[in-house]
């Protein structure tokens, strides 16, 4: 019974070895290669696969998602003659499972090493300060190169980026003076620049200020004189409609005498003659009003508060020879005859 229950069990576990070389299980966005004694056979998908157990092989399981693979900093010689370090990233996805098993050995490894080749044979024509400056040309020429080449290895280059390009220690201490200096001259520009506009802004403002100014003043005298001339206009026509005689014209002479004295520069006062005369007249006035008695008391009786008005009938004529107002005579005009006395 013993070596009865021996093949028994070797039976049983030879057959469960086959089972599970039968079913084979692809897991998502995964592929594997089939060969049947060595031969390609089939590709299996993601999913529940059945193989022929101990004649068909699974060489390799191959992932079907986008890849990055980051390369080393790689020397590069540019046309004028400088050494670069850059660092490359592919951005890669396996397109076909059979052509990338059996058309390339490693296929990480030729990227690698067509990447290098392409990015000198691209620099090279380039000069350091166009390296620097152009990383969508340099990318663009990468890709097309690569996606070319890699196509017949089932592969498709997404994309491909310069992770970083050093140019020599002395060339970026010479760079960084030469941006300092730049940036310096820019600096200095534009203080200029602000200055100038600052300067023409300023001589606008005050231009137009003095231009405000000039014309405030030209509309102020004007005012000013239309204010007067209707002053004068108004003062005229109350003489005219008041009739003014001798007597109040000289009242107001002598009130007016006062003015002349005022002012700090004034060290004389010259009384003009025609104060007698008007003193005369009007003292006169207050005989003819008080009946020939004294008229030194009636003169608190004229009104101190009373305006000033210039004669009907216009402005009074001017004394060539002593430069003073005398009031106008009228020949068709009774006047009062005053006191010699």
């Amino acid at each position: 019974m013993e070596p009865v229950l021996i093949v028994l069990i070797v039976l049983v576990v030879v057959a469960f070895i086959a089972l599970i070389k039968t079913i084979q299980v692809i897991p998502q966005a995964s592929a594997a290669i089939v060969e049947r004694f060595g031969r390609y056979t089939r590709t299996l998908n993601a999913g529940l696969n059945i193989v022929v157990p101990f004649i068909d092989r699974v060489r390799n399981r191959i992932d079907l998602r986008e890849q990055v693979v980051p390369f080393p900093p790689q020397p590069v010689i540019t046309q004028d003659n400088l050494v670069v370090n850059i660092d490359t990233v592919i951005y890669y996805q396996v397109t076909d499972a059979r052509a990338a098993t059996y058309e390339v050995a490693s296929y990480i490894q030729a990227i690698e090493q067509l990447t290098v080749t392409t990015l000198r044979n691209i620099i090279g024509s380039m000069d350091l300060e166009s390296t620097l400056t152009s990383r969508e040309v340099i990318n663009a020429g990468l890709r097309g190169v690569l996606d070319e080449a890699t196509g017949k290895w089932g592969i498709r280059v997404n994309r491909v980026e310069l992770k970083a390009i050093e140019p020599p220690t002395s060339i970026q201490d010479s760079m960084e003076k030469q941006m300092r200096a730049d940036r310096d001259k820019r600096a200095a520009i534009l203080t200029a620049e602000g200055a100038r506009q600052a300067a023409i802004l300023r001589a606008e403002g005050d231009k137009q200020a003095e231009v405000l100014k000039a014309e405030g003043e030209a509309q102020a005298a004007v005012l000013r004189a239309d204010g007067e001339a209707a002053a004068i206009r108004t003062v005229f026509e109350a003489i005219h409609d008041g009739d003014a005689d001798q007597k109040l014209l000289a009242y107001q002479y002598l009130q007016t005498l006062p003015e002349l004295a005022k002012g700090d520069s004034n060290k004389l006062w010259i009384i003009p003659s025609e104060v007698g005369d008007a003193l005369k007249g009007l003292g006169g006035a207050f005989t003819g009003l008080t009946g020939g008695t004294n008229p030194a008391p009636a003169a608190a009786q004229v009104p101190v508060d009373r305006p000033s008005v210039p004669p009907a009938g216009g402005p009074r004529p001017v004394d060539i020879d002593k430069g003073t107002a005398r009031p106008r005579v009228e020949p068709s005009r009774e006047y009062p005859k005053l006191d010699p006395e």
